[in-house]
Parts: C-alpha cells; sequence; structure tokens
C-alpha cells in the first residue's frame, strides 16, 4: 500500500474517530438539557404542589382559630347561664325557706 493512502487512511479514521466522538458528545448534551428541562419542569411542579399545601394549611389554620373562639364564645355563654341557674336556684331556695317559715307561723299560731 501508497504510504500517502494509508495516511490518508489513518487521517480518514482519525476524522471519523473525532466526527464519531463529537456526535456523541452533542447526543450526551441534548440528554442532558433534556434532564435538566425535565427537572426544572418537576421541580416546578413540587413547588406548585407545596404553595397549594401551605395555602391549604393557611385554611385550615384559619378555620381552627374561628372554631376555637366559637368555642370560647360557647363556654362564656354556658358559664353565663350557669351563674344565672345558680342565682335562680338560690332565689327560688330563699323563697321555699321564706314559705316554709311563713307555714309554720301560721300553724303554730
Amino acid at each position: 500500500m501508497n504510504k500517502t493512502v494509508a495516511n490518508t487512511l489513518k487521517a480518514g479514521a482519525v476524522a471519523l474517530v473525532v466526527l464519531t466522538a463529537s456526535g456523541c458528545q452533542t447526543k450526551l448534551i441534548e440528554e442532558v438539557r433534556a434532564q435538566a428541562v425535565k427537572a426544572g419542569q418537576d421541580a416546578a411542579a413540587a413547588q406548585a404542589t407545596a404553595n397549594q399545601a401551605l395555602t391549604a394549611a393557611n385554611a385550615a389554620s384559619g378555620s381552627a382559630g374561628a372554631a376555637k373562639s366559637a368555642a370560647d364564645n360557647a363556654q362564656s355563654t354556658a358559664n353565663q347561664a350557669l351563674s344565672a341557674a345558680q342565682a335562680a336556684q338560690a332565689g327560688v331556695d330563699a323563697t321555699n325557706e321564706k314559705m316554709d317559715r311563713m307555714f309554720k307561723q301560721s300553724v303554730s299560731k
């Protein structure tokens, strides 16, 4: 084989290897870019889900605060009703005692 032809074949083989490697690098870069885009999309979706969860948690916290306030108001009303009932019972007891004294006085006369 002629030395020039052998050198040409070697140069062609080297060029083929370089071009193949270059093509592989381009494909690898494209794959990495695609993965980076997908990762960015996944991160955005995760952030959106986290934001929705935060909104739901804040709404639940607000509802819990309103429920606690309502329960506190109900307890206050129940305490007032108990106090009024105890005062009424004391009045009834006093009236009964007074009637008993009056009845005993009228019987003893």
